[in-house]
């Protein structure tokens, strides 16, 4: 079972990988995002509104303009799919999860400010600085949820074996992209803007 579950961890990380992880700019945000994502862990246990601020304001930002404005969007001639065949078989959130969790994300202080106690859950802020600890707060819980609720979701539609190694990769990610992109800026200085070592992985797998 333990080696079943690795085995699709490992399949899911390379898909993800050979999907959606093309351009050298994407991964190297991902490289910036992995990196300040383990500040923010480490933060998790010490100051949670600073980790929440870091790991929405920097790592989730850096990681998503990576692939909504840099990855290729047309057909994918190395995997032989085209981009909806790509997010249709996408497991986790693809683009268009991604815009609903992102805009659920940038409302939440327009919400927060036009409603203090945000439906009676919060005691008014009265400072711009109890405003933003509140802000981290409501941040760090659609993290949270946003993870808990396609993890179960994926329990319903695929299996609980399926979701509980999806729920492992997000959060084993920021490690495991920090060891796959640490040379991406490097390439990218060269000027390299598409992995070239993509195609050849792809036919070698």
């Amino acid at each position: 079972m333990l080696s079943n579950f690795r085995e699709q961890l490992r399949t899911q990380r390379w898909d993800d990988h050979r999907y959606y992880h093309h351009s050298r700019i994407n991964q190297s945000l991902h490289f910036v995002s992995a990196a300040s994502f383990l500040i923010a862990y480490a933060l998790l246990f010490v100051d949670p509104v600073a980790a929440a601020l870091i790991g929405w304001l920097v790592s989730m930002t850096t990681r998503q303009a990576g692939h909504f404005f840099f990855e290729p969007k047309g057909y994918d001639h190395i995997n032989e799919a085209t981009h909806d065949h790509k997010e249709e078989i996408k497991i986790g959130y693809n683009l268009n999860r991604k815009i609903v969790l992102m805009t659920i994300w940038a409302l939440s202080p327009l919400v927060l400010f036009l409603d203090p106690t945000l439906f009676g859950i919060f005691a008014p802020w009265s400072s711009p600085a109890d405003f933003m600890r509140q802000v981290a707060k409501v941040w760090l819980a659609i993290g949270i949820g946003g993870l808990l609720f396609r993890t179960v979701h994926l329990f319903f539609i695929r299996d609980v074996e399926t979701g509980l190694v999806w729920m492992t990769k997000i959060l084993t990610d920021p490690f495991s992209d920090l060891k796959l992109y640490y040379k991406s800026p490097l390439y990218l200085l060269k000027g390299e803007l598409i992995d070239p070592g993509l195609e050849k992985h792809v036919k070698r797998a």
